[in-house]
């Protein structure tokens, strides 16, 4: 030190315990790929359940490998993960995969988030699914632009891990709550869940083919796919991914939703409105109404 130079102290404290940690899980947990942004195991790709049971399946999307790891990361400990490197790689892990919940980056070679959430949203297949837009892009134009896409989120890079994890629940809980409501509420209609226009026409298309056939107790998964001009594999996803019905699950609550109606409008006794509905047992449409609605039809109005 020169003579005449104020000596400067500085202290730096080090807490022993942290207000706050990010818990890391090693890569091998995750299963990403460094080398190829690889998606999360085999049993998960063929869109089973993980081992730890069967928690919702989110895809990240993010072409840099760092940042990909670093959020899959975040999240394998509550859902179970697939990554891809750019849009074209999520749509072809969409494909083949249950998932609940995109999170994406916006620039990607390929295939961007912005062009990716937009075929999200504007395919059948997969416009039940909700997308978080993760980027660098902090003008108000990009955010516009993602919204007006179909993005249920959009968040700034850099970003708070609880802020991500809360969208994602938020996101994943509330659909959730959605269909717990339609599936206890006698008069709650199926298009009270859709969130897109896409899902609205595919259940307003159903439920046409439905109500034709809901008196025929034949009436199958393959005649309503048949009806629909989809693939057995296509339907079964998008009915799930709506509803988290199976198609016969959905018709038989369609049913005794059905029922509920007549038995309210007091026209027709139990046994005529199970006949009407499409059950051939009135003893097996009791049980059935019971367990959906929690009361018995002979008691259901009043």
């Amino acid at each position: 030190m020169l003579e005449g130079e104020v000596e400067n102290c500085f202290y730096l404290t080090l807490p022993v315990i942290q207000d706050t940690t990010i818990k890391l899980i090693s890569e091998e947990v995750i299963g990403v790929d460094r080398e190829q942004g690889a998606e999360v195991g085999a049993e998960q790709q063929a869109g089973k359940p993980d081992e730890a049971g069967d928690r919702p399946l989110v895809l990240v999307v993010e072409d840099n490998l760092e940042m990909l790891s670093f959020v899959a990361r975040q999240l394998a400990e509550s859902y179970a993960v697939l990554t891809a490197g750019n849009g074209r790689e999520a749509l072809e892990l969409l494909d083949g995969n249950y998932v609940s919940l995109v999170v994406s980056d916006v620039v990607m070679p390929v295939m961007d988030g912005f062009e990716l959430c937009k075929t999200i949203k504007s395919d059948l297949n997969y416009s039940h699914i909700p997308v978080i837009l993760l980027t660098a892009r902090t003008n108000i134009q990009s955010k516009i632009e993602g919204l007006e896409l179909g993005a249920d989120a959009y968040i700034e890079k850099p970003f708070s891990v609880e802020y991500l994890h809360a969208c994602v629940s938020n996101l994943i809980q509330n659909r959730e709550k959605l269909r717990q409501a339609f599936a206890q509420s006698p008069f709650v209609a199926a298009n009270t869940i859709a969130l897109t226009k896409a899902d609205e026409e595919f259940i307003k298309k159903l439920n046409e083919v439905i109500q034709v056939n809901l008196e025929n107790p034949e009436f199958s998964m393959d005649d309503m796919v048949d009806g629909l001009n989809m693939s057995r594999s296509n339907f079964y996803r998008k009915i799930k991914g709506v509803l988290d019905l199976s198609p016969n699950e959905y018709l038989r609550l369609e049913r005794l939703k059905r029922a509920a109606q007549l038995l309210q409008e007091g026209d027709n006794r139990v046994t005529e409105v199970c006949y009407m509905v499409g059950f051939n047992s009135p003893s097996y449409f009791s049980k059935c109404f019971q367990k959906q609605f929690g009361v018995l039809p002979k008691d259901f109005v009043g």
